[in-house]
C-alpha cells in the first residue's frame, strides 16, 4: 500500500484505470458503430446511381442516333462500382468487429461488477 498505491500502481489503481478504460471504449465503439452503419447505407445509394447511370449510358449507347462511343464510361462506372463493392465487403467486416468488441466489452463489464459487488477484484 501506502506511496505505491498513490503512484497509481497496485491492484486497486489498475482496476480504476480498466473501468475508465471500459467507460470510454463502451461509447466509442457504439459511435464507430453508427457511422460504419451510415458510410455503408451511403455506399448502397451510391451503387445504386452506378447502376442506374450505367444502364442509361447502355442505352443511349445502343441508340444508333449518338455518333459517340460510351463503352469506355460504361467501364469507367462499372469499375467505380465494383470499387464501392470493394468498401461496403470492408465496411461489413468492420463492422462485423466492432460488434464483437462491443459485446466483448459488454461482457467484460457485466464480469467487473459481478465482482465488484461480491466485494473483490
Amino acid at each position: 500500500g501506502g506511496p505505491k498505491m498513490a503512484a497509481g500502481s497496485g491492484p486497486a489503481a489498475r482496476e480504476l484505470f480498466a473501468e475508465g478504460l471500459l467507460q470510454f471504449l463502451r461509447p466509442a465503439v457504439r459511435q464507430l458503430d453508427r457511422h460504419v452503419h451510415s458510410v455503408r447505407e451511403s455506399q448502397v445509394e451510391l451503387r445504386e446511381h452506378i447502376d442506374s447511370l450505367a444502364t442509361e449510358l447502355c442505352r443511349i449507347n445502343e441508340d444508333q442516333k449518338v455518333a459517340l462511343d460510351l463503352d469506355p464510361y460504361v467501364k469507367k462506372l462499372l469499375n467505380a462500382r465494383r470499387r464501392v463493392v470493394l468498401v461496403n465487403n470492408i465496411l461489413q467486416n468492420a463492422q462485423e468487429r466492432l460488434r464483437r468488441l462491443n459485446h466483448s466489452v459488454a461482457k467484460e463489464t457485466v464480469r467487473r461488477r459481478a465482482m465488484l459487488e461480491a466485494g473483490g477484484y
